[in-house]
């Protein structure tokens, strides 16, 4: 905004500059030639008395130049020529030391038109002259010129003095107006300053303040970068507002899942219970019945799972710390893959770690919940037969974990949102396939509190997972 205000300003002022400079150059231009006419008119009707009719020695018809002197009055530089029947008799020059031979002119001055007004025409080693041509009584005609050599120095003088300081005038109001502009924009400065740093903060979860606001000098109403700063402010208000309710609205959210979780663990251990006691009686239960609680014994399971994975979430929302401390990644998933052959063993699992232990810091429970969750993403999610590897590296300060499978992949729509909650796709992201849609959200869940990362990419015949973890210093 500033190179574009001064750039304009000095777009509009170079205007100027030209318009009154091409005007002052037009009106002295007129001024000059106007007073050379005169001093031309007046020297042509003082050339005559320099002529008297003598013998006729020339061409017939015409009197004889009585000699080459100019009549009193005439200027340093005066032409006078004196031409009969379309031929020049003679044409001198004033100089300061007395009339001289003004070389050849045939060519230009036989071709002046008689009686017009003056004209400036090209003399060759003479310079520009103002001409004008009369007639005489015997039929002579009588040319009379004067320099233009001053008059245009003039103008020239002229014209570089009004853009030199034109120049220097544009040079001068760019300084300026740099100081001035920025120092008008350093209140936009401030108001921009503080919605960069409003830019900055974390708004999307937690609660969160906005303690940002622009000063109240720069938020006078009363002038136009104040009204963006007012503005601004309003904004903030407004904003904060919102976010205070969303985190209000949303610690309700958290606190009534983890308070159902919570409850609904006993009465999903009372079910289990009752239908495992069924089923042991003493007398022998009928196929039918024996099935149904079966299948009651096994919703129950997949429930109390999921109350265990939302109250783990809501834990975690909430901002409960998890341990820290030395955990052997290495150990830790050798454990989880051989957990993983258990529960897949048509599966090709794969093992890649380094000679050293990797040591991380981190909740150990919580990580090996980690790492059995995206094995067991791995092994729903994809066919049997399929190979998995699991490989271990440390990395700069990182220690990283990669779950690579070889199946179909994920769908391009689905990646976006494959770590949000109930988060499915189609086909075998079905309840059938016993996915409650949490798995992968704890993972991010769990990893952002350790201080870690996970990401994605998918491609048919090759779905990657990549876990960063800090390591242990």
């Amino acid at each position: 905004m500033r190179a574009r205000l001064v750039a304009a300003m000095l777009a509009l002022l170079g205007a100027a500059f030209l318009v009154v400079g091409v005007t002052a150059e037009v009106t002295l231009n007129k001024v000059l030639y106007d007073r050379v006419d005169g001093q031309l008119t007046a020297a042509a009707n003082r050339a005559p008395r320099g002529f008297d009719p003598l013998p006729r020695t020339g061409p017939p018809g015409c009197a004889q130049p009585r000699g080459r002197d100019f009549p009193p009055g005439q200027v340093i530089g005066t032409l006078s020529a004196w031409i009969c029947d379309g031929v020049v008799v003679n044409a001198d020059v004033l100089t300061e030391n007395g009339p001289a031979d003004a070389g050849h002119l045939g060519a230009t001055l036989p071709a002046i038109p008689v009686g017009a007004a003056p004209r400036s025409y090209d003399l060759g080693e003479l310079g520009d002259y103002r001409l004008i041509a009369r007639n005489l009584p015997d039929g002579a005609v009588l040319v009379t010129g004067l320099p233009l050599a001053d008059t245009k120095e003039t103008l020239y003088l002229v014209a570089g003095v009004v853009a030199g300081v034109s120049v220097l005038m544009l040079l001068a109001v760019a300084y300026i107006g740099v100081v001035i502009v920025g120092r008008t924009l350093r209140p936009l400065s401030r108001v921009a300053a503080t919605a960069t740093r409003v830019s900055q903060l974390t708004l999307d979860r937690g609660e969160v303040e906005l303690p940002q606001r622009v000063a109240e000098a720069d938020a006078d109403a009363r002038t136009e970068v104040g009204q963006v700063g007012a503005a601004l402010n309003r904004m903030l208000d407004h904003v904060g507002n919102a976010l205070e309710v969303r985190h209000a609205s949303e610690t309700q959210v958290r606190q009534f899942v983890a308070d159902a979780s919570h409850e609904l663990r006993t009465p999903l251990a009372a079910i289990r219970g009752y239908a495992e006691l069924s089923r042991r009686g003493p007398r022998p239960v009928p196929p039918e019945v024996a099935h149904v609680l079966g299948r009651v014994e096994s919703e129950a399971r997949r429930m109390t799972a999921l109350v265990e994975d939302m109250l783990l979430l809501a834990r975690l929302d909430a901002g409960r710390p998890l341990a820290h401390e030395p955990v052997d990644l290495s150990m830790l998933t050798v454990n989880a893959v051989s957990d993983a052959h258990a529960a897949g063993p048509r599966h090709d699992w794969r093992l890649d770690l380094p000679e050293e232990p990797v040591m991380v810091v981190g909740d150990p429970a919580r990580l090996q919940q980690v790492l059995a969750n995206l094995l067991a993403n791995a092994r729903t999610h994809t066919p049997e037969g399929t190979r998995v590897t699991v490989s271990v590296s440390a990395r700069g300060e990182q220690a990283v974990l990669r779950v690579v499978d070889t199946g179909h992949g994920i769908p391009a729509d689905l990646l976006p949102h494959i770590f949000e909650r109930f988060a499915r796709g189609d086909g075998s992201r079905s309840r059938a396939a016993g996915s409650t849609g949490l798995g992968l959200a704890i993972v991010r869940a769990v990893l952002d509190a350790q201080g870690g990362s996970v990401d994605v990419d998918s491609v048919p015949g090759r779905t990657r997972f990549t876990v960063r973890l800090p390591l242990k210093t």
